[in-house]
């Protein structure tokens, strides 16, 4: 069964505290190949990485293909936690740079070969520009623990 994905919009993007530094597409690709989908949770009202993995509502994918980079921002519909893995794997994505993660997801997109670049804040714009530059600041070990439900209730790990 197909996942409906709604595109909210499209647009072109030009050209410490953190255990790691990565990116680039060498780390992701095949040699020749130059071709590859970015996901980021995705906060529309201020352009930013969405901190909680398992609530995001949006996803802004970056389509790169060798110089050019399209990008797409995408409903999840209301789906949220476990479910967001099929979201990604619909969509096609090769990586994802994210806030807070449990546990269980980094298992799912390991299972579905999405890399995760976890910890990240700020601009998705320019966490993707730093990827691909080979200076993405991220968390190596980031795993979200413990935050409250809608219901009020904690939870200690998903």
């Amino acid at each position: 069964m197909s996942l409906s994905l709604w595109m909210i919009m499209t647009q072109t993007l030009p050209q410490s505290e953190y255990d790691r530094q990565i990116g680039g597409r060498e780390d992701l690709t095949d040699p020749g190949e130059d071709n590859m989908k970015i996901a980021v949770t995705y906060d529309p009202t201020n352009g930013d990485i969405f901190q909680h993995y398992g609530w995001t509502e949006y996803f802004k994918v970056y389509d790169v293909e060798g110089d050019k980079i399209e990008s797409n921002v995408y409903s999840t519909n209301g789906l949220q936690h476990g479910a967001l893995g099929g979201v990604l794997t619909e969509i096609g994505a090769d990586v994802l740079i994210c806030g807070g993660i449990g546990g269980g997801a980094q298992t799912a997109l390991e299972q579905n070969g999405i890399r995760l670049f976890g910890g990240c804040s700020g601009s998705a714009d320019q966490a993707v520009e730093d990827f691909l530059q080979n200076r993405l600041n991220y968390k190596e070990d980031e795993l979200c623990t413990e935050h409250p439900h809608e219901d009020g209730e904690v939870c200690h790990e998903h």
